[in-house]
């Protein structure tokens, strides 16, 4: 997803003061921060399954995209010759 947020006052400060700290490196990072000790504290998502529904999620994608011959799967003996 992408999105365009502007902040001013406290949220910047936070934002820059976290990227100040070495806490994180962009004001991207610090917000993808802020959003895992929201999940954190409240327990929006569960962790144990975030991670696998995104590897599901992915898998379905990939299948899709190989169904539609928009990528295409490499054997064992095309991937060395490819990647050797």
């Amino acid at each position: 997803m992408r999105t365009t947020v502007e902040m001013t006052g406290f949220p910047e400060l936070v934002v820059q003061k976290a990227i100040n700290m070495g806490l994180a490196k962009t004001k991207n990072e610090a917000i993808r921060l802020g959003m895992l000790s929201l999940n954190k504290e409240f327990s929006l998502i569960k962790e144990n399954n975030t991670e696998d529904n995104l590897v599901i999620k992915k898998l379905v994608q990939q299948d899709q995209l190989v169904k539609s011959n928009k990528i295409k799967l490499l054997n064992k003996k095309d991937f060395y010759k490819k990647y050797n």
